[in-house]
């Protein structure tokens, strides 16, 4: 099995997707949306951007754990990454987005249940 993208709606009202890998971990987690179909647009992105090593910007806490941003084109970021414990962790994440990324499989949260 693959990853998948899970849309939510936050307390606020506004949206956001995580990408999980296919063992459930989040991977990539995205910034919030004030509608539906920008966070669409926003796993559209990611999918279109993952597979590019040059899409990520590597960083570091300020205590000093590595982390990820995922920037599209436009040198927006569309999605963050968690602090690892180490840049060897952090790239095992980034490869595991590069995989996971442009994955179809969307669950969304946000709709009602038949």
């Amino acid at each position: 099995m693959s990853g998948w993208y899970e849309v939510s709606k936050s307390s606020s009202g506004q949206f956001r997707f995580v990408l999980k890998a296919a063992n459930a971990e989040t991977i990539l987690t995205s910034e919030l949306y004030t509608t539906h179909s920008a966070a669409a647009n926003g796993i559209a992105s990611v999918q279109v951007n993952s597979p590019l090593d040059e899409r990520y910007e590597r960083k570091a806490t300020k205590d000093g754990h590595p982390y990820f941003n995922l920037r599209a084109a436009n040198h927006e970021i569309v999605g963050s990454s968690e602090a690892y414990s180490s840049d060897v962790a952090m790239e095992k994440g980034i490869a595991s987005v590069k995989a996971n990324g442009p994955t179809k499989v969307i669950k969304d949260k946000t709709l009602p249940v038949l």
